[in-house]
């Protein structure tokens, strides 16, 4: 699933291309599971709408549009295999493409999901909010309030969206390998100075991977299909059996609450 940094760089990437571009018409495909609004809104907001900005919220990307009913937000959640891409209008359609917005420049914006596992909804009222804290410059303080004195264990605790949102297994993985702490230490148990070097992580590890595109593991490309980078970077995720980067212990890896977390057993305590 698209984490924090994948979802920023597709953010990106469409406001890049499709800031300040006018929809002309919106396509909706049959799969109504995608929709948390109903598909006539949809296309009520979408048709005719300004673009004026994207940007992304948590795990989420917000286009604030401008409409004839006034501002509005198109929110779209990538779920497990989504992508947005912008394509020429001549590109052939992609298999499970489920929303094509065409642009007034000419262009489409395309919603593809194999799984069909992402959301799409438009707010006419009010700002969209994550239910989390966004990690990138949380409160340092605030941070260790909100987890020190869990019992659950730490990674769970870093996967659960309520007190951070966009962090999933990629990035809680290397945060955690950067700040020396066991996946499965209880929340409670961590000192503080561990938690003074977890924040450290978490700010470096999402700033590089953002930097690098995102990490492309699976079916993750940017709006204009391009792959990330910072796989190439990952000091423990999905490295099981290959020697840690930094001491050459076998790295390991333990099951949590059905999630997969990789670690070096003599870096991390």
């Amino acid at each position: 699933m698209p984490e924090l940094p994948e979802v920023e760089t597709v953010a990106r990437g469409l406001h890049k291309r499709l800031a300040g571009d006018r929809i002309r018409e919106v396509w909706i495909g049959p799969h109504k599971k995608l929709l948390q609004s109903p598909a006539r809104q949809m296309e009520r907001v979408l048709n005719g709408a300004l673009i004026v900005a994207f940007r992304r919220v948590g795990k989420h990307i917000v286009g604030q549009l401008e409409t004839a009913e006034g501002p509005a937000q198109w929110v779209i959640h990538l779920g497990m295999t989504g992508r947005c891409l912008v394509y020429d209008a001549a590109a052939e359609m992609e298999k499970h493409t489920h929303l094509v917005a065409t642009m007034e420049s000419g262009c489409e914006m395309r919603y593809v999901d194999p799984r069909r596992f992402g959301k799409l909804k438009v707010l006419t009222r009010g700002e969209f909010h994550a239910a989390g804290a966004e990690p990138l410059g949380a409160d340092r303080e605030k941070f260790y309030e909100r987890f020190h004195r869990r019992k659950t264990p730490i990674k769970s605790a870093l996967l659960n969206q309520t007190l951070l949102t966009g962090i999933g297994n990629i990035y809680a993985d290397e945060s955690l390998f950067r700040a020396g702490i066991r996946p499965r230490r209880r929340a409670d148990r961590v000192t503080r100075a561990e938690y003074e070097r977890l924040y450290d992580g978490i700010q470096q590890v999402l700033t590089e991977a953002i930097a690098a595109g995102g990490s492309s593991v699976s079916d993750y490309v940017g709006a204009e299909g391009e792959r990330g980078f910072f796989q190439l970077q990952h000091r423990v995720y999905q490295r099981t059996g290959e020697p840690c980067l930094v001491c050459g212990a076998e790295i390991q890896r333990v099951v949590l609450g059905g999630r997969s977390s990789h670690y070096c057993p003599h870096c991390q305590r």
